[in-house]
């Protein structure tokens, strides 16, 4: 049996608002084995994003518990967490922003080695800067340019070479492939299973496209208005989807063929505040199949099959 390197438990993130406490990540639960990927999709607002960055303590949780190989790093103290963010890295979306534009190649990479005294030795540290180089795809002769002089690709790699450059185990990619066009992105998302594959890493992979990330996870969670509705292995999800909403996504994918045609789901209705929700089903003012129930009680998280999970009153009809 593989072993779990992330455990999430009852997660929550809370911001304030004038209007009141705005509902971000909403007691989520889910865990990634070692070396595997678990991609966490939504749409825009959804609170995938915060996840990722609340997992990484980037935000501070205002309940919950994240156990990273078995320590809760919500308890660590300043020093605890500055040792383990040598494991655990993030790849950002923008690979223009994330990157600091007065900083060469070569600089960029080298920074986390420097500051976390990984390697003392200039000479030594010069060499590890060309292999990561070599690693992710960045020709050499590139390592005295500036992020404005290279395409979106390149800079990504850059992000992605200085995830590497520590001890890394865990990466967050926050939509590392959304900004980049689309030759680019499969370049990408092949780097990334590569590595994967070359230095077992672990990912939680965020996206909005369900087409990127069914060919690159194992497991697929899905975050609406903050709740988890609906997480199982990636083909399971996509041959058996139960929740409502994880269909109306998945009939959403654009599919190159003319033979099958797919009825798209065209969802209607407000969406619902995410600022002091009520005790219902928040995707009940979109559902076509909504019932009193859902109206009036939250539905639990539950198993419906092995592995597979779902947050929906109507699957027990």
């Amino acid at each position: 049996m593989s072993e779990v390197i992330l455990e999430v438990k009852n997660l929550k993130k809370y911001f304030d608002t004038p209007r009141g406490k705005l509902h971000a990540v909403d007691d989520i639960n889910f865990s990634i084995e070692k070396g595997k990927t678990l991609g966490l999709v939504g749409e825009s607002g959804c609170g995938k994003s915060t996840t990722g960055r609340v997992i990484l303590r980037l935000l501070e949780a205002t309940e919950g518990e994240v156990i990273y190989e078995g320590v809760n790093i919500n308890h660590l103290d300043k020093e605890g967490m500055r040792r383990l963010r040598k494991e655990m890295q993030i790849i950002f979306q923008d690979p223009f922003s994330s990157l600091d534009p007065r900083m060469t190649v070569s600089e960029i990479i080298e920074e986390p080695i420097k500051l976390n005294k990984i390697i003392e030795d200039p000479k030594a540290r010069f060499e590890r800067v060309l292999e990561l180089m070599d690693l992710v795809g960045l020709s050499r002769r590139l390592m005295n340019t500036y992020p404005h002089e290279l395409d979106g690709g390149r800079r990504q790699r850059i992000g992605i070479a200085r995830a590497l450059s520590l001890d890394t185990k865990f990466i967050v990619c926050d939509e590392p492939v959304s900004a980049l066009d689309v030759s680019i992105q499969a370049q990408i998302l092949n780097l990334l299973k590569e590595l994967q594959d070359k230095l077992g890493l672990t990912y939680i992979f965020i996206t909005h496209d369900l087409s990127v990330v069914n060919h690159f996870s194992d497991d697929i969670a899905v975050m609406y208005l903050g709740k988890l509705i609906e997480k199982a292995p990636a083909e399971m999800l996509f041959t058996n989807p139960i929740h409502p909403y994880t269909k109306a996504l998945l009939s959403a994918i654009p599919r190159p063929t003319l033979d099958k045609k797919v009825e798209k789901i065209i969802l209607k209705g407000e969406i619902t505040s995410p600022i002091n929700p009520q005790n219902n089903c928040r995707f009940s003012d979109r559902c076509n199949h909504a019932e009193e129930i859902c109206r009036s009680q939250e539905p639990a998280l539950e198993e419906v099959a092995p592995g597979h999970f779902v947050a929906c009153h109507l699957f027990k009809k």
